[in-house]
């Protein structure tokens, strides 16, 4: 009875939306003369919250006539919120940014298994889970960024080497509780081992130019402008600067330089925006259709687009704002040690004074 309740609520919430996205055209066509007709629904929690994700669930109502039920909130009040629903939950698919976060839902017990030849196939290994829990749908690097004007720091070619004390008093960080850092301090664990991911962090530490705090863009800003000489961002921070339709924020754009770290080693740290299926999700089939939709050529183009990130299937090309950050090659990590790496992450950046 809750279930249905609850549907009926989202059901709602789900016309509203769709009345206030009536004439946007859909991903790679335009607005339908007619509403199709509704054949099911697909019950979408997520964290994404871009225009551009909502003309793609209108166009896959468009083609398969299911409807999308969309509720929107941060990472983790969603997980919290499938949690406390528990069977009552009308939670069909999570989607959020980072494996960091797949990994909390994964370890809170909310997902649940999807075995499909479409999504196999399409997606690079190293980017969906091994037991099919959570499937990558975008990726962005984490780069080293430097100012361009005053030009590349002699000797760095990787994030080990931002461990280096000639780069003292020049660096500028997240905090270490950002997802982001604590991904990417997971893949060092696993590339290295704790013991020497720590000794690199504590070294990062010791070259900071002021204490950890500030988003990607803060830290894109202070490079820009010589408060930091080097920092550490995702990819789509910067492409947003450069595409954007103001002026002023494209120059400050210009004045920063990526590095793509480890190009002779293991390759420069990915990371994802993925979906996965709600353990007991009331409409499972559509649930995996609907991802398998969201990997179609057309579509991933559209969803990697809509936040300046790279496609996760081969063939889709990224918007040309990132393609002129330049080619890389790319960890081929799973994205799911980064999640299994997580809390050792946060004891070493606790341990090593990264506030």
């Amino acid at each position: 009875m809750m279930r249905k309740q609850f549907a009926a609520t989202i059901l709602v919430l789900g016309l509203a939306s769709a009345c206030g996205q009536a004439e946007q055209p859909a991903a790679g066509g335009t607005a339908a003369a007619a509403a199709p007709e509704i054949t099911g629904d697909v019950n979408v929690y997520s964290s994404r919250h871009y225009d551009t994700d909502l003309a793609l669930y209108d166009d896959f109502t468009e083609q398969t006539g299911i409807r999308v039920n969309l509720i929107e909130a941060g990472a983790d009040a969603l997980i919290e919120r499938i949690v406390s629903e528990g069977e009552y939950s009308p939670a069909d698919i999570l989607i959020t940014v980072d494996a960091g976060r797949l990994w909390r839902a994964e370890e809170a017990g909310i997902l649940d298994s999807v075995n499909s030849d479409v999504l196999e196939s399409r997606i690079p290994a190293n980017l969906r889970h091994p037991d099919g829990l959570w499937f990558g749908l975008s990726k962005r690097a984490r780069v080293i960024i430097y100012n361009r004007q005053a030009g590349k720091p002699e000797g760095l070619s990787s994030y080990m080497d931002l461990a280096d004390p000639a780069y003292s008093g020049q660096i500028c960080v997240r905090s270490s509780s950002n997802i982001y850092n604590i991904s990417l301090l997971a893949s060092i664990v696993s590339h290295y081992g704790a013991e020497q991911a720590e000794d690199w962090t504590r070294g990062v530490v010791a070259n900071f130019a002021r204490r950890p705090q500030g988003t990607d863009t803060s830290q894109l800003e202070e490079v820009a402008n010589g408060t930091c000489g080097i920092s550490i961002i995702n990819t789509y921070y910067l492409a947003r600067y450069l595409a954007s339709d103001d002026p002023a924020t494209r120059t400050i754009g210009e004045k920063v330089a990526v590095l793509f770290p480890d190009q002779e080693g293991y390759g420069t740290h990915v990371n994802i925006s993925g979906a996965g299926v709600v353990k007991g999700a009331p409409n499972k089939d559509n649930a995996i259709r609907f991802i398998e939709y969201l990997t179609e050529e057309t579509a991933q183009e559209y969803f990697a687009n809509g936040n300046n990130e790279y496609p996760v299937i081969e063939g889709a090309a990224p918007s040309s704002t990132v393609v002129s950050l330049g080619s890389f090659r790319e960890d081929e990590l799973n994205a799911a040690q980064l999640g299994q790496n997580q809390a050792e992450a946060i004891r070493i950046f606790d341990r090593a004074g990264w506030q």
